[in-house]
């Protein structure tokens, strides 16, 4: 048995009601994003992970504070944990990419990864990056632990590890939901998903 991980999306933003890119921008909680960071927290009361993690960004370290508070534990902060920056599309919806830059979406919709678009993190770079933590926070966790991060790292992340083309993250994870759990299974370069995208709430 390796380190058991609890990969959860962070709550919802002020972004996702117009579907707008977020990124490495700063992006305020709704109240439903705080809501679900609630539910999560409950959720954490009840599996009691032994350590908590999550990625610099404003969203994500607002969503695990319920958590921490519940379990009086402090959340390790982890740089390489940040969302992928999305270039000409950051802060703005795929339609308005479209009415400027069509050709630029079309490539993206085609091959996220060949066609990222222009000015974007390397999606390559992101999954590796991704997958660098999740080892050093598994191989630093002797139980479980609880890691909050972001919609599209965490599906590169997941590709990386379980060996799925990156080109594929799109149609294989299409989304991880707000404040859900994916559960992991690592022991040094062995990762088995042992679920994904699991709704929580409180109780």
């Amino acid at each position: 048995m390796g380190a058991r991980l609890l990969l959860a999306r962070h709550g919802q933003t002020e972004w996702h009601a117009e579907n707008r890119y977020a990124g490495t921008s700063e992006v305020a909680l709704t109240e439903e994003g705080i809501r679900q960071a609630e539910a999560l927290a409950a959720y954490a009361r009840r599996v009691k992970p032994d350590a908590l993690f999550c990625s610099p960004q404003r969203r994500a370290r607002r969503t695990i504070e319920p958590a921490a508070e519940a379990l009086e534990l402090v959340p390790e902060i982890v740089p390489d944990l940040r969302e992928t920056h999305f270039g000409i599309a950051e802060g703005r919806t795929r339609d308005e990419v479209r009415e400027t830059d069509p050709e630029a979406v079309e490539r993206f919709l085609a091959d996220p990864i060949s066609g990222a678009f222009p000015g974007a993190d390397d999606p390559a770079d992101a999954a590796e990056r991704g997958a660098r933590a999740i080892r050093a926070i598994a191989a630093a966790t002797s139980g479980t632990a609880l890691v909050v991060a972001h919609n599209t790292l965490l599906r590169l992340t997941l590709c990386q590890l379980l060996g799925i083309p990156l080109s594929r993250y799109r149609s294989v994870f299409p989304r991880l939901d707000n404040a859900a759990v994916t559960e992991l299974e690592v022991s040094g370069d062995r990762t088995a998903l042992v679920r994904f995208n699991l709704p929580v709430e409180p109780r």
